[in-house]
């Protein structure tokens, strides 16, 4: 059941899975879908594995939180850690395991990094070590054919949800790896439509919020903190689609090259995305790290 919860300062709409008492989980994404509902319950322990509790929430200007102008944003990144951190104060819980997706990643990794007594372990998935714009020279851009994509999208009528569902499922496809699911993403594009207010204002910009972190582009991501990941202690996993087109899976090498002791799992067919194709070897592997097994 979904929850507004006042943390530093906004409202931030979290839903949990599983046994209250059972070891916390933080998932951090762009929206809490994000992080399918049938992965948060397989986290959390149903269908055998061992109990856990598993939280999910909207960041600002996305799902149910606190939205003002997506692509005028007047916080920072570091805002949004801080939103993570007052987010575990709210729910009572001194610390909890960590998972980043994508930008979650960004929020994940600055959470380990500023605020290590929050963070029993770290999970980073289809991320990288530094933040919105140009990669570093050791790293791998974007894949060609995503940036001309979306540098020269087809058009779309951001008044008309339909027109909106067919550009974010195509965009799920240039995204997503080998073995994309069309019908699969299809339902997880109208489930975060479905928890959106159609925009008044004809741009779209809750719809781009929301299907493509449009806010992140926008966003003050304030100092680097690639230089500082040696000093993270957490232990760390970090998984990795070997088909990443947005971030190709040198990122992720990188990042368990620079977090000490940080161990690399490569999903063979997985892109940027969290497919359920992919919940086989995603799944054991975070519980296996969070148990510390």
């Amino acid at each position: 059941m979904e929850t507004l919860i006042k943390a530093n300062g906004v409202d931030l709409c979290a839903e949990t899975f599983g046994d209250r008492d059972a070891p916390p989980l933080l998932l951090i994404g762009n929206t809490m879908l994000t992080w399918p509902g049938g992965l948060c319950e397989a986290l959390a322990g149903k269908g055998g594995g061992p109990a856990g509790f598993v939280i999910r929430y909207d960041l600002r200007d996305t799902g149910r939180s606190t939205t003002v102008t997506p692509e005028a944003p007047g916080y920072t990144l570091r805002d949004l850690v801080a939103d993570a951190a007052a987010l575990l104060e709210a729910l009572g819980l001194p610390a909890a395991h960590v998972a980043g997706f994508g930008v979650g990643g960004w929020i994940a990794q600055l959470l380990a990094l500023d605020h290590p007594d929050r963070v029993a372990t770290l999970t980073l998935i289809a991320t990288r070590p530094t933040a919105p714009g140009p990669a570093d020279a050791d790293l791998p851009e974007h894949a060609p054919e995503i940036m001309a994509h979306f540098t020269n999208p087809p058009p779309v009528d951001w008044t008309d949800r339909a027109s909106v569902a067919a550009a974010a499922v195509e965009n799920a496809r240039r995204f997503g790896g080998g073995g994309f699911d069309e019908a699969e993403a299809r339902a997880a594009v109208e489930a975060v439509l479905d928890r959106i207010a159609a925009p008044a204002d004809g741009q779209g910009r809750a719809y781009r919020a929301n299907l493509m972190g449009s806010t992140f582009a926008a966003l003050d991501s304030g100092d680097r903190w690639r230089e500082r990941l040696g000093e993270i202690t957490a232990p760390t996993l970090v998984v990795h689609g070997e088909d990443d087109p947005f971030f190709p899976l040198g990122n992720g090498r990188a990042l368990a090259a620079e977090i000490p002791d940080a161990r690399l799992v490569t999903v063979p067919g997985m892109g940027q995305e969290l497919p359920r194709r992919a919940w086989d070897v995603i799944v054991p592997a975070i519980l296996r790290h969070t148990s510390g097994t």
